[in-house]
Formats: structure tokens, C-alpha cells, sequence
């Protein structure tokens, strides 16, 4: 089986060196680059499978990296940060981050988040609660699920993996409404600690990019609950261009 190039960006060595040596160890290749330019390159160089990103990069810092990537690309993308600040963290998630880890941090938990990313973007939803059928649809919206697709009212929308399976949890039962604690066993089926505030992120981008394209009713929020699937219609004063 040919191994996964994961791109790791950071400008201290010591620290790339660590993520390098982590990573050979769990049998996937290593490109790196040590500043935002260069990790542009590379992506293109070396098309990897997942990119470990340092929000506090010289010059170009992380999240503008990811912002210019997601322009071209959805290569998955899990964020490093020096702070432990959690409006740092969802910011990252908001523009197209999958998962983050803040330093100091122990290379099993980093090896074990690469893992479950990567396994999230190469195999469809695989849950006994959805329907079995090929796609799920609601309204304008439709996921369709072997080819990790969505789609409002036929355009196209590009979604995160996680971004994807919370999606699709809500179209599978678009009555029920979704505890967070429900939505993290749906995303994150690897038993990896992720906080309620990173859940309502996810949200918000979800949101924001089915409203990008006229669907503004996509997710509602039932206060105190949780989340349920909306009307899923069009906006007849959007400009969805």
C-alpha cells in the first residue's frame, strides 16, 4: 500500500524533527517546509495527504496559509498552536482547519489525530443510524455520501470531513434535534476530547457556507438542546450569484 505524505510546517526544527520522527514511525512520509510560502509550494510539489500546520509561522502565519489553501485545495489540514487560546482555535476550524493540537504536545495524541482525520476523508459515513441509501437529502441540500459530496439546489458546496459527517448525522434524522455531546460521537468517532465550543463551530461554518450559496435555514438551534436540520430552502432575498 503506497504511504501517506503528510506535509509538516513549522520553523523550529526541533520541533519538525519530533512531528518527522512520529510520523515515520507510524509508517507515513514526511515533506516539510519552514514558512507559509514554502509550505505553498510544497503542496503543490507533493500533493500530501494532510498538512500539520503552525498557526504562528514567520512572516505568513498559519491561518493565512490555510485561507490561500482552501482557495485551491481541501487537503485536510490540523493546526498547532503555541497558545493555548481557544478564539485562536476556532478561528483555525472556521476557515477550513479540521483539528488542532497546542503545544507542548505529545506526539501520540498528534499521530492519533492525523489517523482519525485521514481516516474520516478516505472512507464514506459509516453509521448504522443513517440511511443506507447513496445520498441523503433535505430541502435544497443533498449529501451524498460515497462521494462525500454536498450540494444546495445542484451547486456545490465544500465541506470539511467533520464538517461533512455532522451534516450528514442531521440529514439522516432531520427531526431529531442533535445533543453536542451526540454531534462529538458522530464526528469523532476516535474518542478524541473536543470541546462544546468546537462543535458550535463547526456549526457556524457549516452555516456559513450552505448560506454562501442561498440556504440560510440549514441548522437550527433549539436553545438548551442542541441542533436540528432547518428548512433547508432557498433564500429568496439571497445573492447567491
Amino acid at each position: 500500500m503506497q504511504t501517506k505524505t503528510i506535509l509538516v510546517v513549522d520553523d523550529d526544527p526541533h520541533i519538525r524533527e519530533v512531528i518527522c520522527f512520529a510520523l515515520q514511525k507510524a509508517s507515513y512520509g514526511c515533506e516539510v517546509a519552514t514558512n507559509g510560502k514554502e509550505a505553498l509550494d510544497k503542496v503543490t510539489l507533493c500533493d500530501p495527504a494532510l498538512i500539520v500546520l503552525d498557526i504562528g509561522l514567520p512572516e505568513m502565519d498559519g491561518l493565512e496559509v490555510c485561507k490561500h489553501l482552501r482557495r485551491t485545495s481541501d487537503v485536510p489540514v490540523l493546526f498547532l498552536s503555541a497558545r493555548d487560546d481557544e478564539i485562536d482555535r476556532i478561528v483555525g476550524l472556521e476557515i477550513g482547519a479540521d483539528d488542532y493540537v497546542t503545544k507542548p504536545f505529545s506526539p501520540r495524541e498528534l499521530i492519533a489525530r492525523v489517523g482519525a482525520i485521514l481516516k474520516r476523508y478516505s472512507a464514506p459515513v459509516q453509521d448504522p443510524s443513517l440511511n443506507n441509501g447513496a445520498s441523503l437529502k433535505y430541502g435544497v441540500v443533498e449529501l451524498v455520501k460515497e462521494e462525500r459530496l454536498v450540494q444546495v439546489d445542484e451547486r456545490p458546496v465544500t465541506l470539511t470531513a467533520i464538517e461533512f459527517d455532522i451534516l450528514a448525522a442531521l440529514l439522516s434524522r432531520p427531526k431529531i434535534v442533535f445533543t453536542r455531546e451526540q454531534i462529538l460521537e458522530k464526528a469523532y468517532k476516535d474518542n478524541i476530547h473536543v470541546s462544546d465550543r468546537t462543535i458550535d463551530s463547526h456549526i457556524r461554518n457549516i452555516r456559513a457556507k450552505l448560506g454562501a450559496v442561498g440556504c440560510a435555514s440549514a441548522i437550527d438551534t433549539v436553545h438548551g438542546v442542541g441542533f436540528r436540520l432547518g428548512a433547508c430552502q432557498i433564500d429568496p432575498d439571497a445573492s447567491t450569484g
